[in-house]
């Protein structure tokens, strides 16, 4: 009910209970004296006649009053609208211009707002047909030079119900102060970044003495005439790591520039012909500096982890990479091999049993190592099992043979089994992966904080964290190698059957492509120990030998490789085949030995999911192509799977992403 009403409505209601109050009392004094019954009826007929002239005149002067306020700020809004300080225009959702005040005619007379306009109401016609009621605008765009937040909303035409006309008005605040003044806040922000020289150790072992200070005094030069032109500060904290901070407006330019110190450092001139190598690590994260910093040293550790020779920034809750191309240089120190090995055993010892889970579709590499573990375990008197779930079909025939013998069968379990076997006192071991969503079964993370990662593959950003032990070597030719280390220093004599003999030479045959690829002087010593314990080479080699009907396969894949780039073979494998991961490797492996292809990418179906296999002669760095799929890998080995897409686009996918890698190159 309107205020005026209310009020009149008090004012009657109180008349009426005084004239009530007034007829009683006059009835009384009648009642006393029956000559008063005449002077008090023509009083009382006056009384009402008065309050009802005096009412209608106030309800009159009321009225009058109320109408003069409303035409009074009627006039006032009008006024407002046309003389508003902001841009203001009233349109219709056909695009049509109902007003426009002048401010808004002279602020985009120059600009072509019409664009704008068409932007915006595309996106009202968007929410009106998913909402169908009255709603508010609000957006941020950049017209000219400047910035606006709009703000308005649109209305249903009352003059037009039939064709669902919409009016809307539009005002335009000029942002562009407020968002220069943020923007300076965001570029005085202070990043923390670590420089790292990647192979200090084995640099400083193949220079001589008398190079020494004058390598390291070149390095550091060239770091500082990096680091000069953004004004920041530079502290060297040990002898191959400094501590870089600087304000975060020259962090844009540093990733334009593709953080070329890396380029600078391997180029200066060395007797020892292995170039030095550089990570950076930078953050701008967290609240504190303190935060920044353990921030900065995560981030140093994926660098690390991922081969070195390479830039991180962390920002924006995610993580850039620049460079990596260069190869993983191999540690000649076995040091931290023993170390792992001590330690591991002393964590096997004080747990109450031991699990161990590889990759999905798990690979000979994988369940070598895990063999290879599970008999070190088995030394130690613990209670041990293999977690396989999902394996290809060369794995899956050696899983069959395996559980021929009943120790076998009763020591691989499916993930049902394992996840009600595990308990906060299990010690669960990771191997050849590292990545949270890629393991066996990833909900037995959750069910152990005992956790220990071996493995070889560059660290992705998908990593399992804070593992209580992590050996996790780029290097290494597979993890495979890695276990053998371990087996080598334990202090328990640990005594390999056949079969876990052969799945680790198989590990190491695999992931070399017969001692190929990614192949150290470590990998021919892990060969040798293996060899020395009686590994039958030819049978190992059998397990891998592939049947006419997938040689013809494979032959066909190849005939229909196409060439991009003058020099990489991409190919696709159209059929639905659960086996189309191990189609596609071997088929990369074709590929990559024919002449003037450096690369090869081949494409697959396995059912649910693209399978993409990638292979390199190392002068194109197959992992890097391959990550920007969700992929991940090694230099010259690299794998991605994907998921709701057709062999078509996956292949324009990875042709797209080679281009990307090739321009950043």
């Amino acid at each position: 009910m309107p205020i005026n009403k209310k009020i009149l409505e008090k004012i009657t209601s109180k008349t009426k209970i005084y004239l009530v109050i007034i007829f009683i009392l006059l009835i009384l004094i009648c009642l006393y004296d029956k000559i008063w019954i005449l002077p008090a009826s023509l009083f009382y007929i006056l009384l009402v006649a008065y309050t009802f002239w005096t009412n209608g005149k106030k309800k009159h002067e009321f009225f009058k009053h109320l109408q003069e306020i409303t035409l009074d700020v009627d006039s006032a809004a009008k006024n407002t609208l046309i003389n508003s300080p902001f841009p203001l225009v009233v349109l219709e959702t056909d695009g049509n211009i109902i007003w426009k005040n002048q401010k808004f005619v002279k602020e985009f007379i120059n600009v072509d707002i019409h664009t704008c306009l068409d932007e915006i109401i595309k996106e009202v016609r968007q929410d009106i047909i998913h909402h169908h009621e009255n709603k508010a605008i609000e957006k941020e765009i950049e017209i000219g030079e400047k910035n606006y937040k709009i703000i308005g909303e649109y209305v249903k035409s009352k003059k037009d119900h039939d064709q669902q006309k919409y009016v809307m008005n539009l005002y335009f605040l000029d942002n562009t102060k407020n968002i220069e003044i943020q923007q300076k806040y965001k570029d005085s922000r202070t990043c923390i970044g670590i420089i790292m020289i990647d192979n200090y150790e084995e640099v400083m072992q193949r220079i001589s003495t008398e190079a020494t200070p004058q390598v390291i005094a070149t390095v550091e030069q060239e770091i500082y005439n990096w680091v000069n032109p953004t004004g920041g500060l530079v502290i060297k904290k040990d002898r191959d790591t400094f501590i870089y901070v600087f304000e975060k407006k020259y962090l844009k330019g540093l990733k334009q520039e593709k953080f070329h110190i890396l380029d600078t450092i391997k180029q200066i001139n060395m007797e020892g012909k292995m170039p030095i190598t550089l990570s950076i690590a930078i953050t701008d994260e967290g609240e504190t500096y303190d935060d920044k910093y353990q921030s900065a040293l995560s981030a140093i550790d994926i660098a690390l982890g991922r081969g070195g020779d390479q830039a991180v920034v962390r920002e924006d809750g995610a993580y850039h990479f620049f460079g990596g191309r260069a190869q993983e240089v191999e540690k000649r120190t076995k040091v931290k091999a023993r170390m792992i090995a001590h330690a591991l055993e002393e964590l096997m010892l004080e747990s109450k049993d031991v699990m161990i889970m590889g990759h999905m579709n798990g690979d000979i590499d994988s369940m070598g190592s895990s063999l290879g573990l599970y008999r070190l375990a088995k030394s130690l008197g613990k209670d041990v099992h293999i977690v396989s779930q999902t394996a290809d079909i060369t794995l899956s025939n050696f899983i069959d043979m395996l559980k021929e013998s009943e120790e076998y069968r009763e020591a691989i379990i499916d993930k049902n089994e394992a996840i009600g076997r595990i308990s906060p006192e299990t010690l669960l071991i990771i191997v050849d992966t590292h990545r949270k969503n890629y393991v066996e079964v990833p909900s037995l993370l959750k069910e152990t904080e005992k956790i220990v990662i071996i493995d070889h593959h560059r660290k992705s950003t998908e990593f399992i964290e804070s593992p209580i032990l992590m050996f996790h070597e780029v290097y290494a030719s597979s993890t495979a190698e890695l276990v053998i280390e371990i087996l080598q220093y334990a202090k328990q004599n640990v005594q390999l059957t056949d079969q876990e003999i052969e799945a680790l030479y198989g590990g190491i045959m695999v992931d070399t492509k017969d001692f190929t690829f990614k192949t150290g002087v470590r990998t021919f010593e892990a060969a040798a120990y293996l060899r020395k314990l009686g590994v039958d080479i030819i049978k190992v080699k059998k397990w891998f030998q592939v049947d006419l009907a997938n040689y013809n396969i494979i032959s066909d894949i190849v005939k229909k490789a196409e060439i991009i780039n003058d020099t990489i073979a991409i190919a696709v494998y159209d059929k639905v085949d659960k086996n189309a991961g191990i189609i596609c490797a071997k088929t990369a492996d074709e590929l990559i030995t024919i002449s003037d292809i450096t690369a090869s990418f081949v494409i697959g179906n396995v059912g649910d999911k693209i399978c993409i296999s990638g292979r390199s002669i190392g002068d194109i760095n197959v992992q890097v192509v391959l990550e920007k799929l969700g992929g991940g890998g090694h230099i010259t080995v690299a794998g991605a799977q994907l998921d709701e897409l057709t062999l078509d686009e996956a292949k324009q996918l990875v042709i797209d992403k080679v281009n990307e890698y090739l321009k950043e190159d």
